[in-house]
C-alpha cells in the first residue's frame, strides 16, 4: 500500500472537530471558546460535527457508535474540510475500527490529528489507506489558557505549508496540572530535557501512540506493520507505573516485526505514574535482547503532561547526532 500524504494546511481552511471517544460535554464552555479562538488565529474556520453536541452523552461519556462513525464519513466526505481534529480521548475508540469506511477517507485524505484514546483511529486509518495521520492536540489540548505556546508552534511547523523542517527541541518548561479547572494558578517545571537512555542514529516510518491503547491494536490487521526501519514512539497515562509500562512494552518486543525497529522515542511520563530516569534505564537493560544497539530516548514531549508534540504517523524522523526531526 503506498503512502498518503494530506495537504497541509493554510489560513482560510476549515476543520472540522468530531468526538470519536469521550463526548464535548465533558469539556467546559471557557476551554471551548480558548480553543475555538486559537485555531481562528491560525487562520482556520472552525465547524462542529453534527453529533458533538451537549445532548448525545450517554453513560460510558460518549454517543453511538453510528453516530461517531457518522461524523467521521461526514467530515471525511465534506470536501470543504480540510483537516479533522478530535475533542478529546477516552477509552473506546477502538469500537469504531470494523465499522469505518477506509475506502471514503482513502479517497478523500485530510489531516486526522488527535492523541491518547485516538491512538487506535490514528494507526487503523494508517494501516488500512496508507495516509499519514498525526499524533498530536486534541480540540481541547488548545483551551489552556498559559503554557499552549509550544504546543501551537510545533502544531504550526507540522500541519502548515510554508514552515521550516521540523527539528524537535525540548521545551523549557512542562506542566501536569489540572489546568482545565483552574486556568491561573498553575504549575510550571523547568524541563531537564531529553533522556538519552542509549545513544545513537536512526532513519524511519514513525509508528505508536499511546501504548496501552496501541498493544489493543496487536494481532488485528489495525495494526500498523513495523516495516524496515521504523521508529517507535510510545507514552502512557498517570495510572501506569513502571511496572505496567515495562509489561505492556514487553508485549510489543515479542511482536515478530519488532525486528525492524530501529529507534525507540518514550514520551514523557505524568507525575502521578513515579517514573524515573533510573527505572527507564533498568528497564532498556532488562531488555538488552531487543534494543541492543539502537537509540532510545525518553522525556520527549508529547503525553498525557504539557505541552505536546504533533508527530506525523507514517510520516519520517531522524535522529542524528542527539538532534530529532520529523517530516513527512
Amino acid at each position: 500500500m503506498s503512502q498518503i500524504i494530506p495537504s497541509l494546511l493554510k489560513a482560510g481552511d476549515e476543520v472540522r472537530i468530531i468526538a470519536p471517544a469521550t463526548g464535548i460535554k465533558i469539556i467546559s464552555d471557557e476551554c471551548r471558546n480558548i480553543a475555538k479562538q486559537r485555531f481562528e488565529n491560525m487562520g482556520l474556520k472552525v465547524s462542529f460535527a453534527a453529533n458533538t453536541t451537549d445532548d448525545n452523552w450517554d453513560q460510558t461519556g460518549s454517543t453511538s457508535v453510528e453516530n461517531r462513525i457518522a461524523d467521521i464519513h461526514e467530515a471525511f466526505s465534506d470536501n470543504n474540510v480540510k483537516a479533522v481534529f478530535t475533542i478529546i480521548g477516552g477509552n473506546n475508540s477502538n469500537q469504531l475500527l470494523d465499522f469505518i469506511d477506509y475506502s471514503l477517507i482513502a479517497k478523500n485524505p485530510k489531516i486526522f490529528c488527535g492523541f491518547s484514546d485516538i491512538t487506535a483511529l490514528l494507526n487503523s486509518i494508517y494501516a488500512k489507506t496508507g495516509l499519514v495521520t498525526f499524533y498530536g492536540p486534541h480540540f481541547s489540548s488548545l483551551g489552556m489558557l498559559n503554557g499552549c505556546e509550544y504546543t501551537i508552534k510545533y502544531m504550526q511547523k507540522q500541519l502548515f505549508e510554508n514552515e521550516e523542517e521540523n527539528i524537535i527541541n525540548p521545551s523549557s518548561y512542562w506542566s501536569d496540572d489540572l489546568w482545565f479547572i483552574d486556568q491561573q494558578n498553575r504549575e510550571f517545571i523547568q524541563n531537564d530535557g531529553w533522556w538519552i537512555l542509549q545513544d545513537g542514529d536512526a532513519q524511519g516510518t514513525l509508528i505508536g501512540g499511546n501504548l496501552c491503547t496501541f498493544i489493543l491494536l496487536n494481532g488485528t490487521s489495525y495494526r500498523p506493520a513495523f516495516s524496515e526501519n521504523t521508529i517507535l514512539f510510545i507514552e502512557d497515562t498517570d495510572d501506569t507505573s513502571i511496572a505496567d509500562f515495562t509489561r505492556n512494552f514487553q508485549s510489543l518486543l515479542q511482536q515478530p516485526d519488532f525486528k525492524n525497529v530501529k529507534a525507540v522515542l518514550i514520551g514523557r511520563f505524568q507525575k502521578k505514574s513515579n517514573v524515573t530516569r533510573e527505572q527507564l534505564e533498568f528497564m532498556i537493560k532488562r531488555f538488552n535482547p531487543y534494543l541492543k544497539d539502537i537509540p532510545v530516548f525518553a522525556n520527549l514531549d508529547f503525553g498525557h503532561s504539557t505541552p505536546i508534540l504533533t508527530i506525523p504517523l507514517g510520516g519520517k524522523a531522524l535522529i542524528q547526532n542527539r538532534k530529532i526531526k520529523f517530516y513527512l
